[in-house]
């Protein structure tokens, strides 16, 4: 007794660290995840980490090969000395001068060569001319929309915004204001990305990647090995499938199919419950294809029965079979056992328990055609007449039944003759009847009836399953599991 609560003991503390361990890995599992969807969705999220999370767009542009770009660049880097100009000197100085004309050559520029599009981003460009015509055409109404002349007015609006007159006239600290937050905030999102010697963007998420595919790698072999010895008779191939779904986390490439094995991991690690998932998942998949399963075997079965109506063997199973090309395997002619023992069944066993239920159907039916009869008729009006046909109706009842049940019985018996005879009496029917059979108008009209019938059934069939909701039937098939996992359980307990 002391012996097995030390193994139980043990096998509980087993499972918890195995438990742990599962967890631990899980959430490795999920950790990787997070930073696979957050490598996917940076480049078309990148405004937004610019603009919140700038230290972090600083961190990881490098590792998706993004710099910027160097025409854009050199337009910021350009208002910052002019910023840094005007608080030095002055709007009016003339070094202010020949920087603001530089920003109306580096705009007409930007505009004209679009730099946005090398990644995709010209609606940033467009959204761009947008603000600075809207601003130009009304600038206390930002949100008032600006006349669109195309390019042309796109440039007018920048040299008339990066001009002295025009930035005295409404202000510099206002004026640059608006381009601090407006226009600036666009333009560095422009970027450039590295393109490698195979002509595709380079991209170093690897070297995040495989410090987790190497950890991955190492318990994929591990449990392989631990499988391998503990299931005889399986070989290193069969063992590494035995855990499929993690060779996911190993790939490269199609890193977003990490979902399958991190979501089996949480399931498997108690770290969330996918139960009612795997339920629903399952009922989907099986609902689907059980329909279209069904009705393709059932046709199928169907269509090889017309077809061997249709190509003559069903004449051929009709036909009386050649006693030398039969193999018999036992020395024994089972039609007629089978005959022997049906009979036996139902003279022993069936007729005494029906015996008072065929007696009430043959005196029913004996009464009918005495009271049809005219000799009765003529007699009926006589006393005692209705006693004496109750009593022969008794009677005869009783002896024909007897009559039919000794004949039967002694047939039964362990006769030889009476064996020969039913012998007889069966191959001859069977030969009399495949001869009638086998006439050519009952033949084809056997087999016309029969193809029929099959292809009625096969439309009625398909309809009916058609009509009723395969996912009822799983539902139900569940339901049954259920009851029967409950009464199993209480069976245990019971015990």
């Amino acid at each position: 007794m002391t012996a097995t609560r030390r193994s139980r003991h043990k096998a509980k503390k087993a499972r918890k660290r195995n438990i742990w361990f599962e967890k631990v890995m899980a959430l490795l599992a999920i950790a990787n995840l997070c930073l696979v969807i957050f490598d996917l969705t940076y480049i078309p999220l990148r405004d937004f980490y610019l603009r919140n999370f700038v230290t972090l767009t600083k961190l990881y542009d490098p590792i998706k090969g993004i710099a910027p770009n160097p025409e854009t660049e050199r337009y910021l880097i350009t208002v910052e000395q002019l910023k840094n100009q005007v608080n030095q000197t002055g709007l009016r100085s003339p070094q202010a001068e020949q920087l603001l004309l530089e920003l109306q050559a580096l705009s007409a520029q930007m505009i004209e060569n679009n730099p946005f599009d090398l990644v995709n981003e010209s609606e940033t460009l467009e959204r761009i001319e947008s603000e600075m015509q809207t601003h130009i055409a009304n600038p206390s109404n930002q949100n008032q929309s600006g006349a669109n002349m195309g390019n042309e007015a796109a440039k007018q609006a920048f040299q008339t915004f990066w001009s002295q007159t025009y930035l005295t006239q409404q202000g510099w600290q206002e004026e640059i204001q608006f381009y601090n937050q407006e226009i600036q905030p666009l333009i560095a999102t422009n970027y450039v990305r590295e393109v490698g010697e195979n002509g595709e963007f380079v991209d170093r998420f690897w070297i995040i990647d495989l410090p987790f595919i190497s950890i991955f790698a190492l318990e994929f072999f591990l449990r392989t090995y631990y499988i391998y010895r503990r299931r005889k008779g399986l070989g290193w191939i069969e063992a590494m499938t035995w855990r499929w779904y993690d060779i996911f986390l190993l790939l490269p490439f199609w890193r977003w199919l990490r979902i399958l094995p991190v979501a089996i991991r949480s399931h498997q690690s108690d770290l969330i419950e996918l139960e009612p998932v795997q339920r629903q998942i399952s009922q989907g998949l099986v609902s689907g294809i059980a329909q279209d399963l069904t009705e393709v075997v059932f046709i199928r079965v169907i269509n090889q029965a017309q077809d061997i109506i249709n190509q003559g063997s069903f004449a051929k199973m009709l036909s009386p079979a050649n006693p030398d090309s039969y193999i018999d395997l036992n020395d024994v002619n089972e039609t007629t056992e089978v005959t022997k023992l049906l009979l036996q069944t139902t003279v022993f066993r069936v007729m005494p328990e029906v015996r008072p239920d065929v007696e009430a159907l043959l005196r029913h039916n004996l009464d009918k055609v005495i009271d049809a009869s005219p000799a009765y008729q003529g007699l009926r009006q006589l006393p005692g007449i209705e006693n004496f046909k109750t009593q022969l109706s008794e009677q005869l009842v009783t002896q024909i039944y007897q009559l039919v049940y000794d004949a039967v019985n002694a047939a039964l018996e362990n006769d030889p003759k009476a064996e020969e005879l039913m012998e007889r009496l069966g191959t001859n029917f069977t030969k009399a009847f495949s001869s009638e059979m086998q006439a050519e108008k009952t033949l084809e009209r056997m087999q016309y009836l029969l193809t029929a019938l099959l292809e009625e059934v096969k439309v009625n069939y398909v309809e009916q399953l058609s009509q009723e909701d395969v996912e009822d039937i799983v539902e139900q098939t569940r339901a049954l599991r259920q009851e029967a996992q409950i009464s199993s359980s209480q069976l245990q307990s019971g015990r």
